[in-house]
């Protein structure tokens, strides 16, 4: 009787976690605002996916923010197909909303990273319309050893813009924006703030094994915090993402890992990693919302073959300032 008590039980629970997995709307790369008591995320997808929500549980589909390609995108990179485009990072400055998104094919660093403005994020409002600034940063094989895509608007102490992105290669790279937030600042100066060792064997058209990318910079206290994603997206239940974390007193770093190993060294403080439920983790975003912070993520979903899904963690931090997941 026992035994058939624990296996109703067992069942119960995959039952309920498979129930739970269904409830969790498709996501990949998510960012995250609100405006007016609404959230909107943004993801990677066709135009770039939008969802909204007024309580973070449940969520509808918007339009996207392109129903067709940028016809610069298609221009500028061979191997951009289908309006797919990945990894956005939203943000409220100079009085509108501002949308970074990534142009690129896959395994490539053939990338640009592109800016698109709003005024308002409510689709129903006369004012809502997207307006494509276009290409802002652009990677060339041959030229650059990093990969424009996956951006992040930081500002630092005083201000001034920073935008940090980049994927495999030589790693995380950040560069000073112009006050417009449509270019390099000049004279252009590019930072490497994270990377992890790479086989000379790959070549500069190729991505190599130096797996990371998806930087996230946020402001806690005395620090800021650069999260970045290590090992591999995108494999269902071969995925390995994990997520990592340091901190620098300045902007431009040095950040270094709860171990005080420098991020450009190849460090970085783990903050959560799969497990039998989720495959992998990572790609995240921080926001501070009522006075809580929390961590935005996908992960991918052993209840559903490995698809991506928008995951999202209250963050505490410990006595020494370090991040650590909560509870939602």
């Amino acid at each position: 009787m026992k035994k058939l008590l624990y296996l109703s039980l067992l069942l119960v629970a995959h039952w309920a976690q498979a129930q739970a997995s269904k409830d969790l709307i498709p996501a990949h790369d998510p960012v995250m605002i609100r405006q007016d008591g609404t959230y909107y995320m943004f993801c990677t997808g066709p135009g770039i996916a939008i969802w909204s929500s007024k309580d973070r549980q449940q969520w509808q589909r918007e339009k996207p923010v392109f129903s067709e390609a940028p016809s610069w995108a298609v221009k500028a990179v061979p191997g951009f197909k289908n309006n797919h485009i990945w990894a956005p990072d939203i943000s409220f400055q100079n009085g509108q909303y501002y949308l970074y998104y990534s142009i690129s094919a896959f395994g490539k660093n053939t990338s640009c990273i592109g800016l698109a403005t709003n005024k308002t994020l409510n689709p129903a409002s006369p004012d809502y319309k997207w307006v494509d600034k276009g290409k802002v940063i652009q990677s060339v094989p041959g030229r650059d050893m990093w990969n424009a895509i996956d951006p992040n608007l930081a500002r630092d102490a005083d201000g001034a813009p920073w935008l940090s992105f980049g994927s495999f290669w030589n790693g995380i790279k950040l560069v000073k924006l112009r006050d417009d937030l449509t270019a390099p600042a000049q004279p252009e100066q590019w930072r490497t703030i994270a990377s992890r060792p790479r086989n000379a064997q790959f070549t500069d058209s190729m991505p190599g094994d130096a797996a990371i990318e998806a930087p996230f910079i946020f402001k806690k206290g005395a620090y800021y915090y650069l999260f970045t994603s290590f090992d591999y997206c995108c494999r269902g239940p071969q995925s390995t993402y994990k997520m990592v974390v340091g901190r620098a007193k300045e902007i431009t770093g040095p950040y270094t890992d709860k171990a005080g190993v420098g991020l450009e060294q190849g460090g970085g403080t783990l903050v959560m990693e799969g497990n039998k439920d989720w495959y992998g983790v990572g790609h995240n975003s921080v926001y501070t919302f009522d006075n809580q912070d929390y961590l935005v993520f996908h992960g991918y979903d052993a209840a559903d073959k490995g698809r991506a899904k928008l995951r999202m963690e209250k963050l505490v931090w410990d006595k020494e300032g370090w991040p650590t997941p909560g509870q939602k």
